[in-house]
């Protein structure tokens, strides 16, 4: 293999790679231009490698390129609240180091066409998804922050009344619950973060309203803190 025809090789996997990661850039996903269009050129580089090393080298440094980039797309997935997070994004970065084996194999047609019909699965299939998943799916999940303000002595009795109040729905998630010292000694700050896999803005007031009720508790608010779709 000359220079030349290295360069040709490589250069191709740079575009393609560019080419998809333009696209994740794009939507704003965290594995974006430079991701791909690097798992792409790293592919390449290791496939080109290979055949200057010649013998059985190139399928044993493909098999390692695929299991490598399995270890690389499980880091980017994640579970968070309710959602698994990630999971296209390390299905892309997989599918970006096929494409850069094939432009290194001197299969330039056939790299070009896996990197379109990458794109296309993005651009096509993301908003048919959409339409097609149920509305649970389809909404963003959410997280919300409930801040309570009470008496020192009562503390573990709102803790209870808070995890109370949702331990009757499987739509909300406790994700943490905290307690705080204030500039008096005789009040604290309860703090509790939630998730829910839809928004559930009536179901938090109203858990929020009844604490209102409660003697000794002064004061009592919400807000949402966080909303993503992983579609």
């Amino acid at each position: 293999m000359t220079t030349l025809e290295f360069a040709i090789r490589l250069s191709t996997a740079l575009v393609l790679g560019t080419a998809i990661g333009f696209e994740r850039q794009w939507h704003q996903k965290n594995a974006g231009l430079r991701t791909n269009t690097l798992v792409c050129l790293g592919s390449a580089a290791f496939v080109l490698l290979s055949l200057k090393i010649g013998g059985d080298a190139t399928g044993r440094i493909a098999s390692y390129i695929v299991s490598g980039i399995g270890f690389l797309g499980g880091g980017v997935i994640m579970k968070d609240g309710l959602t698994v997070r990630g999971l296209n994004t390390a299905a892309t970065l997989w599918c970006s180091a096929s494409v850069g084996s094939l432009a290194a194999l001197g299969f330039v047609t056939e790299a070009g066409l896996t990197a379109g019909l990458i794109i296309l699965t993005h651009t096509v299939l993301r908003p048919l998804g959409k339409t097609l998943g149920s509305p649970t799916i389809r909404t963003s999940t959410s997280e919300y922050l409930i801040t309570i303000k009470c008496r020192t002595e009562i503390e573990n009795h709102a803790r209870v009344l808070l995890m109370q109040s949702f331990n009757s729905t499987d739509q909300i998630l406790l994700k943490s619950l905290t307690s705080d010292d204030t500039e008096t000694p005789e009040n604290i700050v309860i703090s509790a973060e939630v998730y829910s896999s839809s928004p559930q803005d009536s179901m938090i007031e109203k858990a929020v309203s009844r604490l209102t009720l409660e003697d000794k508790i002064t004061k009592v608010s919400w807000e949402i803190i966080g909303s993503e779709n992983d579609l």
